[in-house]
This record gives structure tokens, sequence and C-alpha cells, in this order.
């Protein structure tokens, strides 16, 4: 089996009770500890109107998470296009690239990132922009690129910067797209696993080497939560249930603390939401994370694991990373 590559999502997300400030501190310390134990970057999410989620202004935050690191990659997972010019997207990229040379990711949805009305309010006049996103992927390389001094419009800083881009994606459509332009592919299979591995199928099969990339990469965010034994882990995972049940429900809250499930998580209808949300998380301790998660390479062939890890307490979330790491290191 091929090395795996490890690298965290995160959302910056508040827990019951907590503050926008504790999360954006979590995330710091997430990041500092992935990077102390090797992972290959941290991605922050770009939502909108979210109460309980610290990520919305997604290029500040990648900024001062990349300050409070050193080696690290930090990134987006991602920037939804649509919602912003590509030029502006350039030029702050571009500045994240010259303070932190060598260390920016831009990852890139079409998604709005939050409810309609409030993609309306973010995109004003042009809520048709999602349909234009290969033509405004194709823009943003351009400001990148461009070397033309006769150019009328230029991004600066960005222009002539090498800054890797991948196309972010939680259905087929995303895979056709980054394997005609030859990117990298990202796959929201932590919380969108249906389309899966079509998708990852598709983009192989349809890759075209360009100059960014010469062989199609893959990662898979799947949600992981480690614990010492698998019934700890267990306990802590029913945070997480309870994230997607309010989602389905559309009753949205902090992150609760893990505990007994309401009988409403039972309903047959929600629990079969909440398992097909949760087709690719992994559970347990470094035994069985090993067995799940090597099963799930090999089947998969992905060349990086990105990790989102909703756990109420932020010294049970930086544990999991260290016995998730122990885990992927036995896996031969």
């Amino acid at each position: 089996m091929k090395d795996i590559q490890l690298s965290v999502l995160e959302l910056a997300t508040v827990v019951e009770g907590g503050s926008a400030r504790e999360a954006i501190n979590t995330t710091v310390a997430v990041a500092q500890h992935a990077e102390a134990l090797g992972f290959k970057r941290i991605w922050l999410a770009e939502h909108h109107n979210m109460e309980h989620i610290a990520s919305s202004a997604t290029s500040v935050l990648i900024g001062h998470v990349a300050g409070k690191t050193s080696t690290i990659r930090v990134g987006s997972g991602g920037i939804m296009l649509p919602n912003h010019a590509p030029l502006v997207i350039a030029e702050q990229f571009g500045t994240l690239e010259t303070l932190y040379p060598g260390r920016i990711d831009l990852g890139l949805g079409r998604a709005p990132g939050t409810d309609q009305l409030t993609a309306m309010a973010l995109r004003r006049n042009n809520m048709a922009s999602a349909h234009n996103f290969p033509s405004e992927v194709r823009e943003l390389q351009a400001y990148f690129e461009n070397d033309d001094t006769d150019t009328k419009v230029r991004a600066f800083p960005g222009e002539g910067l090498q800054i890797p881009m991948w196309i972010l994606g939680s259905s087929t459509d995303s895979a056709h797209l980054a394997a005609e332009m030859g990117l990298p592919y990202a796959f929201a299979a932590h919380f969108a696993p249906a389309q899966f591995a079509t998708a990852i199928d598709i983009y192989r099969k349809n890759f075209r080497p360009s100059p960014y990339l010469q062989a199609p990469y893959i990662i898979a965010c799947v949600n992981v939560i480690a614990a010492d034994t698998d019934a700890e882990a267990e306990h802590l995972v029913t945070s997480l249930y309870r994230l997607f049940m309010n989602i389905i429900t559309n009753n949205r809250s902090g992150l609760k603390p893990p505990g007994e499930l309401p009988a409403f998580f039972y309903h047959p209808e929600v629990q079969a939401h909440v398992k097909n949300m949760t087709a690719c998380t992994f559970t347990g301790g470094v035994d069985s994370l090993r067995r799940k998660l090597s099963y799930f390479i090999e089947e998969t062939g992905v060349d990086e694991l990105m990790i989102a890890s909703h756990i109420y307490d932020p010294q049970a979330k930086l544990k999991s990373y260290t016995i998730l790491t122990e885990a992927i290191r036995g896996i031969e």
C-alpha cells in the first residue's frame, strides 16, 4: 500500500456555550498540533450566515493560522468562487502566498456555502455565477499566470505566483471539471459520500495531464473520531451525530457535548439520512482505526486523507489526531 498523506479540514466550529474567539483559538491549536504530527496541510472552509461556524472570512483566517504555524500548508477547503470576483481572490491569495511563500493552497468550490437568501446577499446581481464556475476558475488561473505588461487588469500581488489550485466537490460535476483541467481533486465525503466512488472513478478515467499536474491526485475528506478505546470513540461521535441530526431538521446549534442521543435520532427517516451522511466516518481506538482506514485506502486508492473531527472537548480533539497518526503509521 502506498504512503498516505494526512491533512485537516477545519470550520472553526463553535461548541455549545463557546464563542467564535474560542473556536478560532482551537483551530490554531489544531493546526499547530497537526504540524507537530507531520500533517501536510490544514484547510479552512467558507460558510456564511451560520452562527456556530467562525470561518466565514476564510482568507483572513488562513492568514491568521499561517502566521501561527511555520511549515504546514494552509489553504481553503474551499473558497466558494461564485461568491467572489476572481480578481479579488487572486489578490487575496497572492498576498497570502507573498507573506507565507510555498505554504498556501487554493481549493475552489461552486456551492454558495449558505442558504439561498444569503447567497443573494453575497452575489448581489450575479446569481448565475455558479454556472460560470469553469470560466471563473480559468480567469483566476490567468491572473496568476499573466506575464503580459500590456494586460489592462492584473492581480498584484498574485501575478506569477505558483499557488496550487484544487477543485472541490461533493458530486460528479466537479469530477469532470477537475479531470478536464488537469487539477487535483478533493471530495467532501465527510458529509456527502453518496457519489464519492463514482466521482473519483470519473476523475481518474477522464484526467488530462496539464502543466499543473501530470497524474490524478485525490483527497478524500472523511470524519475521524479516535480515542483510547472503541467505546470512548463511540461516545465522542455522538456530538457528530447530533450535528448531522440538527442539519437534517434545520435546528442549528453549537456543537453539543457527547451523550445519550434523543429518541428522535432513532426515527427511521432520520437514521437513514444520518447513515448516508456518515458512510465515510471512522471511529475507534488505534487498532480499529488502522483496520478500517487500511481497507478504505486500499479500496479507493486515494492519495491523501483530509480529516474532519467534530469533537466537543478541544483536548480530546487533539488527542484524536495523535491516535489517528499512530494508526496510519502502522498500516503496511
